[in-house]
């Protein structure tokens, strides 16, 4: 299952999960960021992963796409930190995995 909550701000539209961003829940994602940039613009568009607990290889691959567009990931925990870094590109957080 996963929780989907879109944060509308002036200066950022954030979709904050929550659970397993895994098999028919990749879809659902896709469609509610459709649904939701497809009226408005934003400068900065964020993805909060911090209540992510899991990701199948698909979810990864939306997550790459989102990056690809411009968008910026928030991040909590070792695992997930070092997913974010293999999407982005980014140094690897290393053992010990400072919060």
């Amino acid at each position: 299952m996963l929780r989907i909550t879109t944060h509308d701000c002036p200066e950022s539209l954030t979709f904050q999960l929550e659970g397993k961003l895994a098999g028919p829940w990749v879809r659902e994602l896709e469609d509610c960021c459709r649904q939701a940039l497809a009226t408005r613009r934003r400068p900065v568009v964020r993805v909060d992963l911090t209540g992510v607990t899991s990701l199948d290889a698909a979810g990864s691959k939306f997550l790459a796409a989102l990056h690809a567009r411009g968008a910026e990931f928030v991040a909590a925990g070792c695992l997930m930190k070092a997913i974010v870094a293999e999407i982005t590109n980014a140094p690897r957080p290393g053992w010990g995995c400072p919060e």
